[in-house]
């Protein structure tokens, strides 16, 4: 019997990529860029697994032109928006994902966007490299105390919650809101109270962004939402790009409505170079880098694959977004 083939949309770390090298008769795309969409359905032809990125929109196009064979998707991320799920489900194709993994690096990035916006250090570095610093002046470049200011965290889950234990460090005061927001152990160990959206937004001097995107979700932070924000706010998205109205952002950051703010999702993704946020000097944008260290990422590849492989012998998947798939027994073999 000949090894199950699978469709691989990027190359990723060595420590995932090796053990489906190992077992699969894999097509790798080889790219930088994600396969544009017809040459996915052409790849996906025949095979009976596909390991996507959050760049792959995986639906019932893709999956019809994979064909019944297919038996697994394997995520590399913890979101599953770019994967129609509730499709996935009906046709019993179990999809797996990377949750957990990525919980500190990202905590990492969201603080260090946090500090670098209130402190206005990408805006500094450019000051230098443009020749401009000739003395100290005491009105150069003011920036925002983060110590002892208040954070308001948008989605208290693994994230968020380690995003508030960095800033205890800070003595911040922490404001957070959930949907599902309740008496939460962790919430009291850390001195977090739960608000509504409306009041963090008012009381919050940094806001930070780790909800998923959902229809709910989208566009939540809108012109409403930046008329209840402090003129000296900060605002951090590292959840998903569309969960922060584009050009709500524009006018808020333009018009100085709040101090600055800090992207590593955007929407669109990429933001185009021509975008009129990339003129503006109270923003930083950064190319979606939240799990981006050398460890994080060799770890989401080997969960991946394990994933892939596990759907491909027809075992439950370790790490899977849609386990009701599993209630009517397993996917066929």
């Amino acid at each position: 019997m000949g090894k199950p083939r699978v469709f691989v949309a990027r190359v990723i770390p060595e420590e995932g990529l090796a053990l489906i090298r190992e077992t699969c008769d894999a097509d790798i795309w080889p790219a930088e860029l994600p396969p544009a969409r017809q040459e996915l359905l052409s790849r996906v032809r025949g095979v009976e697994g596909i390991l996507s990125l959050l760049t792959d929109a995986i639906d019932a196009e893709v999956m019809d032109a994979a064909g019944p064979q297919l038996r697994v998707i394997s995520n590399l991320a913890v979101g599953v928006d770019n994967i129609d799920l509730d499709e996935a489900t009906r046709r019993k194709i179990p999809v797996g994902h990377t949750p957990g993994v990525l919980t500190e690096t990202t905590a990492d990035l969201a603080f260090a966007l946090m500090l670098a916006a209130a402190r206005r250090i990408v805006e500094g570095a450019r000051y230098v490299q443009a020749g401009r610093w000739k003395t100290w002046g005491p009105m150069l470049l003011l920036g925002q105390d983060v110590a002892g200011a208040a954070l308001g965290i948008i989605g208290f889950g693994r994230i968020g919650k380690a995003v508030a234990r960095r800033a205890r460090g800070f003595d911040m005061r922490i404001l957070y809101y959930d949907p599902y927001c309740r008496e939460d152990p962790a919430a009291q160990e850390l001195g977090a109270q739960c608000v509504d959206l409306e009041t963090l937004l008012r009381e919050s001097d940094f806001i930070t962004i780790h909800v998923p995107l959902t229809p709910q979700t989208r566009h939540m932070i809108d012109d409403r939402a930046f008329s209840l924000m402090k003129p000296t706010a900060v605002l951090v998205n590292t959840a998903r790009g569309p969960i922060v109205d584009p050009e709500a952002l524009y006018r808020a950051l333009k018009d100085h409505r709040i101090f600055a703010a800090a992207l590593d999702v955007t929407e669109p993704e990429p933001l185009p170079a021509d975008s009129p946020l990339l003129t503006l000097d109270n923003l930083i944008v950064v190319p979606h880098i939240g799990s981006a260290s050398v460890a994080t990422r060799g770890k989401m590849a080997r969960m991946a694959a394990e994933n892939l492989l596990a759907g491909l012998r027809g075992e439950r998947l370790p790490y899977c977004a849609n386990p009701q798939v599993y209630e009517a027994g397993m996917p066929s073999a």
